[in-house]
């Protein structure tokens, strides 16, 4: 008889500042291949918005626990997705550094997902395991949040060229890493 299994499925999406639930959304994984397009944008732009354009993104997760010779395993799955139709932008006032600058936002997405893989790889968990991941997850999300808003402060939402330029070296070799 193979190992008991105690299977937890927490689908959460993290959007640009803040945290919603999307059911039967479209999702595009992150991979270091895939490169935005001004086609992979097909939401609907919100009346008034003085954005040019916005990237929802977000970061998912499942685990699953067995016990083996008495000691808890865990297996688990981190994911960063981008939402193609909560994602939008303007054509008469977006450009090829604002389609840059929007990539970013999914890399950094990339970037903490997989900080949590990281946490979730040298964490030791009790059997109160459910908890202390979604506490991992939130903290995480927390700070996801503040390094975005802090890109997008620094390079003026892409108008400050040479400090968007300097974000865009940082990024890739983070994720070089």
């Amino acid at each position: 008889m193979g190992p008991l299994r105690n299977t937890y499925h927490l689908f959460l999406l993290l959007i640009t500042f803040g945290i919603v639930a999307v059911h039967g959304q479209e999702e595009v994984e992150w991979s270091p291949d895939f490169r935005f397009t001004w086609n992979d944008f097909k939401g609907k732009v919100p009346a008034g918005s003085g954005a040019a354009a916005t990237t929802a993104s977000g970061i998912s997760y499942d685990f699953s626990t067995y016990y083996e010779h008495g000691e808890m395993k865990v297996d688990f799955n981190v994911y960063a997705y981008f939402y193609p139709t909560k994602s939008w932008y303007k054509p008469d006032i977006s450009n090829d550094v604002t389609l840059l600058h929007e990539q970013l936002h999914f890399d950094i997405t990339e970037l903490y997902a997989r900080k949590l893989r990281e946490k979730l790889d040298n964490a030791t968990f009790t059997d109160n395991i459910k908890e202390e991941v979604r506490k991992m997850y939130k903290a995480t999300i927390r700070q996801l949040n503040d390094f975005q808003n802090k890109y997008d402060s620094e390079t003026n939402y892409s108008r400050n060229l040479p400090v968007q330029e300097r974000w865009v070296k940082e990024i890739g070799e983070a994720l070089k890493k």
